[in-house]
């Protein structure tokens, strides 16, 4: 897990990373997250199970840290995954296996073809399979629009691993039909 993944998941919950570096003893981060005042109710405590699953995902961000951490997340969820960092390449393999997926999921902002974009061809060749968008730009992107795109559910990065598990169990849990009218 990089640096930067690590900084985005301890700011969105309210902490703070503090470096600490000497030239030839190392690097220290210390990493802090706020106290929480209140007392949380028993009933609280009690944690459902992650869902998971044995389906085949293709899985596509152009970072080779977050392709990475998310091939391991969804492997742990029970999934089979090919990962890929290259949207093109992403497109290749779908198009030499189209029937092999269950899902797709896709970061949005990646060179060569978006996520919009690589949705879109996809589509053309499966017009039913389900693709998930996952990004980082919450200000251009909204569930609205990344229906309007074509996608079955948005994530925001970073993601979870309890939201990304419920995340695709809704899409691939919805039936054929539901999938198209959502």
């Amino acid at each position: 897990m990089g640096l930067s993944v690590v900084h985005g998941i301890v700011t969105s919950y309210g902490g703070t990373i503090i470096p600490e570096s000497e030239p030839g003893k190392g690097t220290t981060f210390h990493v802090f997250f706020p106290r929480l005042e209140k007392k949380i109710p028993a009933e609280a405590e009690t944690v459902s199970p992650i869902l998971t699953g044995n389906e085949c995902i293709l899985f596509v961000d152009d970072e080779e840290a977050i392709t990475h951490m998310g091939q391991q997340m969804l492997e742990c969820l029970g999934y089979e995954v090919f990962a890929r960092t290259s949207s093109i390449e992403a497109l290749e393999v779908f198009r030499s296996q189209p029937d092999k997926f269950d899902l797709i999921l896709t970061d949005q902002i990646m060179p060569n073809m978006t996520g919009e974009n690589l949705a879109k061809k996809i589509m053309q060749i499966r017009p039913e399979i389900p693709i998930v968008l996952c990004t980082g730009f919450t200000e251009t992107t909204t569930p609205e629009k990344a229906r309007a795109m074509g996608f079955k559910e948005l994530l925001l990065k970073p993601v979870i691993i309890r939201d990304l598990a419920e995340a695709i169990r809704r899409v691939l849990d919805r039936n054929p039909k539901e999938q198209m009218d959502k």
